[in-house]
């Protein structure tokens, strides 16, 4: 029989209704709560600075975090010097490479063009009045259109007069036999495409209105078959980072292969730098560990620092002879998405996390390295990290923070790898963070935003094949388009017992003083165009 409303509730009742509704209103400000973090997130993400770099106002009358204060943490104020200005009718004194008084810098590579402008007094009736004392030259920067040349090598056919016996010379050698496409022409695709990102669509369009027909089709074969290549040598040098004694690891997507209509599988690519600054860009279509077994087992035995990923440190723990270093900086961005819900704690975290950075550029500022850099750590950095995990400790007995919250899912986070984070303290070839890792990977987000997807999974691999040697030859100095210009044209007569001279760290050595050069190079040098 249902209940009266009429009748007055019962104390039980308005209690039980009571706290249905405060139940009700707390789930309820909790999903608010989530969802106003979600959509800062993504303001952020689409509107937000993307630098990591924090501004804070340097007060030598705060105390430290946690009452504590080192004497790394309390580094001089840099000096700046005071520059005084004088007008005067003197010219300003310019850099070594200034050309002009209009500030244009260049260096010997780049053509120069000369224009000689006539003097119409030299040609009038009375030029025999004038004559010329010095030159004026001014320097203007100017583009040509991206232009496509066309070499016609002409062969002559030479008749032995005694027997009538025909010789021909030797066809040039190219890097494909029969190919249209000059060495110039493959390397050009490919530093447009993966250096500059720009789609082959693009370059077709491109090839179209400079007069040239060719199909998309043949310009993609042409580019599998260079990247092809190449692979011996990019295997060589992950060879060569598996030897690494420090060596980071991260992982990143990129959509490849089709899985229906209008539809692309999510597939990762793994790079992996090594300690001699390379880096090789390993494919998997999946995130799976397995790719981790697959790639470092049995090869690897050291350090591996990554990011919080549970894989890694599954790995490491049932791999003997590997270490694994969490990543600071991936430490730091857990307190960085929690700072809406807690500004004043996460601010003190910061605060301390940027002392333990000060120690690391004090360090790098000294050029320390070896036990006198573990030394320092253990002086400067590891009373730092101590007190950081102890303050993580007592915000976990907090009462007055919800256990679901941002900022105890950041303290959790750091106290659930408080192992790995300690290892840059016992080892002083470990860097504290995995940010040269994620520079050098930046070629592939930005690949994202330009040519959006891979069509296969095949092209997915030949991606990272070619992004392992143009981002290691940015890393040793090189120039990506001398390298591979001399590399495809070396790489077949190269023994392959020595093909690790061909990666970019050795060939920076052997033969960047004098590479193979495409014969476009060697007319214009010859002064024939």
């Amino acid at each position: 029989m249902p209940k009266d409303i009429s009748q007055p509730l019962s104390s039980a009742d308005l209690q039980q209704s009571n706290a249905s509704l405060l139940k009700a209103n707390s789930d309820l400000q909790k999903q608010v709560d989530e969802l106003e973090r979600q959509i800062a997130w993504f303001q952020k993400q689409i509107f937000g600075s993307k630098s990591e770099r924090r501004h804070v106002d340097d007060n030598p009358q705060q105390i430290p975090l946690l009452g504590l204060a080192t004497e790394s943490s309390q580094l001089a104020p840099e000096t700046k010097a005071t520059v005084t200005y004088e007008r005067g009718t003197a010219k300003k004194q310019r850099l070594d490479d200034c050309v002009n008084d209009a500030g244009l810098r260049f260096n010997a590579d780049v053509p120069v063009e000369v224009i000689v402008l006539p003097a119409p007094e030299l040609h009038g009736p009375d030029a025999d009045q004038y004559e010329i004392i010095s030159t004026k030259t001014i320097h203007r920067l100017a583009q040509r259109p991206a232009s496509y040349v066309v070499l016609k090598y002409e062969l002559p056919v030479v008749k032995i007069k005694a027997s009538g016996a025909l010789i021909s010379m030797r066809t040039p050698a190219a890097v494909f036999d029969q190919s249209i496409a000059d060495v110039s022409f493959l390397v050009g695709m490919l530093t447009d495409k993966f250096m500059y990102h720009l789609p082959l669509y693009r370059q077709h369009q491109r090839l179209q209105q400079a007069g040239i027909t060719l199909s998309r089709t043949t310009l993609t074969n042409l580019v599998m078959r260079s990247i092809d290549l190449l692979r011996p040598i990019v295997e060589a040098q992950l060879r060569h980072v598996l030897q690494s004694k420090v060596l980071a690891m991260d992982e990143t997507p990129i959509k490849s292969g089709r899985t229906g209509k209008g539809k692309m599988k999510t597939a990762w690519y793994w790079p992996l730098y090594g300690e001699d600054d390379e880096i090789v860009f390993t494919y998997s279509p999946s995130r799976a560990r397995q790719h981790i077994d697959m790639t470092l087992t049995p090869y690897f035995s050291g350090t591996l620092l990554t990011d919080g990923y549970a894989a890694y440190a599954r790995y490491a723990e049932q791999t003997a002879g590997v270490v694994h270093a969490q990543c600071w900086t991936h430490t730091r961005r857990q307190f960085v998405e929690a700072e809406a819900s807690a500004p004043a704690d996460v601010a003190s975290a910061l605060n301390h996390l940027a002392a333990l950075y000060r120690v690391e550029h004090d360090i790098d500022r000294q050029g320390l390295t070896g036990e006198k850099k573990h030394a320092h750590r253990v002086t400067y950095s590891k009373p730092l990290v101590d007190d950081f995990l102890q303050w993580c400790e007592n915000q976990t007995l907090r009462t007055d923070v919800l256990p679901d919250s941002p900022l105890i899912k950041a303290v959790n986070y750091t106290l659930r790898r408080t192992n790995a984070l300690k290892v840059f303290l016992e080892n002083p070839d470990v860097p504290l963070d995995t940010n040269h890792l994620e520079r050098a990977l930046r070629p592939i987000p930005m690949g994202r935003r330009n040519w959006l997807f891979c069509w296969s999974e095949l092209g997915a691999a030949h991606v990272g094949i070619i992004q392992s040697l143009i981002s290691t030859c940015k890393l040793q100095d090189v120039d990506p388009y001398t390298y591979l210009v001399d590399v495809l044209q070396r790489v077949n007569t190269h023994p392959a017992s020595d093909v690790i001279a061909l990666t970019p760290r050795l060939w920076k050595e052997k033969f960047a003083a004098n590479p193979m050069r495409s014969d476009l190079y060697q007319r214009v040098n010859d002064g024939l165009e």
